[in-house]
């Protein structure tokens, strides 16, 4: 759309608006103007789609193939009329997607010359004698518009900040680049400028800013590339763990301390464009994002908003703080799933300037209740925007308020203002640099086709592969996907029984000693992970004081104090959604798990946050289901303590081959208890269900209390799933017992394996 077209069709909208407000005219204008034509809407090469067919407020996208991009994106029916207009003669048309410009190499050569360069073609670099050479030698156009690999550089690295470079469609002034020198970058007229467009020499031998990138209309990010610098940047407030400090870890160094304050403001356009299937997909999008944030130890504050022409908050931070109990994790998924497409109204402009207004007020809020806090805590604005502001006025005078508010003048305190915008679809870039943070080596703006995309950017997000430190995550899953919501789950086969097993590192499973018989060797032991995944075993220890004939002068014919074993696979498993660690209780990765902060770690806050009450909710597993590799069933049980732990423990003395008086005798205090009908019907294990892991959920991570041992009765001869009788009872190995904390943690605290657990 040109200039003329655009004034034309904002005073269109405007006057319509008007219209509405003064005369009431809704309902027979949309009589009049019910429709668009249906002639001259196609794209030459390519398809269109439609969000409401061809009735007013329908929006009509066009698709090409890859590597071509439609020289009109979308257009609005409304008031009977297609905008923006075609020209008569000119059909839009599917164009071939080119790269910027790589031939702006200073001291070097670029091959081969080209006029323009599409997608596939590669080029290579090289610089002249005396120069030292950085970035990639060689690049190929990618389908998104953009050059893979980094900035090929030709510098004398004889100042003090090295050459920048000048990145391809880019032109480049300033050839100085000591303390305090500027260099600034403009873009080729046909492209926007993404970053900074003057950057500065500083003490520390780095350029101030992010380094520029010149971006075409086509220009796109790949979830990969946003994922990864977002993740990379959101990391540094998130993450927690040591591992995370470390010296050539991925990502940034922590500055968020544990137990720091973090506020997240989301905000998502819902303007004229959106239709209620990418309404909805917006909403799992920002789910998604929250699910990943809360995997770190942060426990964040939220505040998220839907803007068009006004802008509804769905969850203010006032109300979240003021509800911080109630206002967990689940919750707030479920007010966001109860705000429907009908909740965003009918006023389908956007006023991104009103969004930033909303934010700076609840911000300005929070200063003035708590100046001390406010300081303290870390701000996180994350914007969606999936059209051109057309209302509203320009929204960075507001941004502007914001930065100053936060920052307060103070260049130390950049670092507490983390600004983002993620542009979806046909987004105006020419002021976005205005509304983002920009830092070094940080990127903050990220531009993507659809939400589809964006929801692949938050999946892949934050590296459940590399994040071996958290544990205990388990995710919703679909029929394909089961796995990712029991991915710590093992089937042992140990010369033709069957036991269950968890994973606790990425090399070893914990699970029951009795699963073991005297000449078992690790080469009739078989460890069933995900599907298809079969791994072998280097050996498997036994608790040092189990011994099953312990009581048997006593009246106990078999005696499963301390059943639990470990088994050493001869290599670590690989981590990914379907495959990761459950929680083991007194470390510090389950103290992340917990939200707490390293003073609060201890092995009793630990048990008092899990075990605390009389009657614990619970759980185990089925075996799994031989097709699909999953359990069958979750047996869902309440942990007898207290007042209900005695009648729990006699009910041993049922159990064949017990013949004694005390019932303590046989259930020590290092056994949990679960099973019964009071005060409610528990689920009861069956044969082969033995070492699994006894499990709580505590905000919405998994850990392990107890490993299922042993029961009074077998219920399973007659249905694969029963519940309990009255005194059918199952006993588990207490994993908050100090010799089994012991036990683990000289094997599983070792830091001779790969990932060890760091034990309280």
């Amino acid at each position: 759309m040109n200039s003329m077209e655009c004034k034309q069709w904002l005073n269109c909208l405007m006057l319509a608006m008007i219209c509405t407000l003064v005369a009431g005219a809704p309902s027979s204008m949309s009589k009049r103007y019910g429709s668009c034509p249906k002639e001259n809407l196609n794209i030459t090469g390519g398809s269109f789609v439609l969000s409401k067919g061809y009735s007013d407020g329908s929006f009509l996208k066009y698709i090409c193939p890859d590597g071509y991009y439609p020289s009109v994106q979308s257009r609005l029916c409304q008031y009977g009329l297609w905008n923006p207009k075609t020209r008569t003669r000119k059909t839009p048309e599917c164009k071939k997607v080119t790269c910027p410009n790589p031939r702006v190499l200073e001291n070097g050569e670029v091959t081969p010359y080209k006029e323009r360069y599409y997608v596939n073609d590669t080029t290579t670099y090289s610089c002249h004698s005396d120069y030292k050479f950085r970035g990639s030698a060689v690049r190929v156009c990618k389908p998104n518009g953009k050059w893979n690999g980094s900035t090929p550089i030709c510098g004398r690295d004889s100042d003090h900040c090295p050459d920048p470079g000048v990145p391809p469609g880019s032109s480049r002034t300033g050839h100085m680049f000591n303390i305090d020198d500027k260099v600034t970058y403009r873009c080729d007229s046909s492209l926007t400028l993404i970053g900074s467009k003057e950057r500065v020499c500083q003490d520390g031998g780095q350029w101030s800013g992010t380094e520029p990138q010149c971006y075409a209309d086509f220009t796109y990010d790949t979830p990969e590339e946003a994922s990864e610098a977002f993740s990379s940047a959101l990391k540094s407030n998130l993450a927690v763990s040591q591992q995370d400090e470390e010296e050539g870890q991925h990502g940034k160094k922590i500055t968020l301390d544990q137990g720091g304050k973090l506020d997240i403001y989301i905000a998502v356009d819902a303007s004229d464009s959106i239709d209620e299937e990418e309404f909805n997909k917006a909403k799992q999008t920002i789910k998604t994002l929250i699910e990943k944030i809360s995997y770190y130890q942060v426990s964040p504050n939220y505040e998220i908003l839907m803007f068009a022409t006004d802008v509804t908050r769905i969850i203010s931070l006032k109300d979240f703080k003021s509800n911080k109990n109630e206002k967990n994790l689940k919750e707030v998924l479920k007010d966001l799933d109860n705000f429907s497409y009908e909740n965003k109204g009918d006023r389908t402009g956007t006023n991104i300037a009103k969004v930033y207004s909303a934010i700076l007020e609840s911000m300005t809020l929070e200063n003035d209740t708590d100046p001390k806090s406010f300081l303290e805590t870390q701000h996180v604005v994350i914007v969606f925007t999936d059209g051109q502001a057309n209302m509203g006025g320009n929204p960075v005078p507001k941004v502007n308020q914001i930065k100053h508010l936060v920052i307060k003048n103070d260049p130390n305190r950049e670092k507490k203002l983390d600004l983002y915008v993620f542009g979806v679809g046909d987004v105006n870039k020419d002021d976005i640099n205005e509304l983002v943070s920009q830092r070094d080596q940080e990127k903050h703006f990220f531009m993507l086709p659809d939400l589809d995309e964006v929801q692949k950017t938050f999946d892949s997000m934050i590296d459940e592969s590399t994040s071996v430190g958290l544990c205990g995550i388990h995710q919703d899953y679909d029929d394909e996907n089961k796995r990712r919501a029991y991915p710590w789950l093992a089937q042992i086969n140990v010369a033709r029984s069957n036991c269950m097993g968890s994973l606790v590192t990425s090399s070893y499973i914990l699970t029951a000693a009795h699963c073991f018989k005297e000449g078992d060797t690790p080469d009739r032991i078989s460890v069933t992970l995900e599907k298809g995944l079969v791994v072998k075993v280097e050996k498997y220890i036994l608790h040092p004081d189990y011994n099953i004939t312990a009581k048997q002068h006593m009246g106990i014919k078999e005696y499963y104090e301390f059943d639990v074993a470990l088994i050493k696979l001869k290599e670590a498993v690989t981590m990914s959604v379907a495959l990761r660690p459950i929680c083991v209780p007194c470390t510090r990765e389950t103290n992340g798990a917990l939200k707490l902060s390293d003073s609060d770690g201890t092995c009793k806050k630990h048990e008092e946050l899990l075990m605390s009450n009389e009657l614990v909710e619970a759980s185990f597993t089925s075996q799994m289901d031989p097709a699909t590799h999953v359990p069958r069933k979750i047996r869902n049980i309440t942990i007898k303590r207290g007042k209900y732990r005695d009648a729990c423990v006699e009910d041993a003395k049922k159990a064949a081959g017990i013949n004694v008086t005390n019932a303590k005798d046989v259930v020590t205090d290092n056994f949990l208890c679960s099973g019964g009908t009071e005060p409610k019907t528990d689920d009861v294990a069956c044969k082969g269900e033995s070492g699994g892991a006894t499990y709580v959920n505590k905000k919405n991570r998994l850990i392990q209390v107890g490993v299922l041992s042993w029961g009074v009765k077998e219920l399973c001869k007659r249905n694969l799933d029963p519940l309990s009788e009255a005194h059918t009872r199952d006993y588990h190995i207490n994993l908050f017992s100090e010799k089994i904390q012991s036990f683990l943690k000289e094997h599983l605290g070792n830091d001779n394996i790969d990932h060890p657990l760091s034990f309280f």
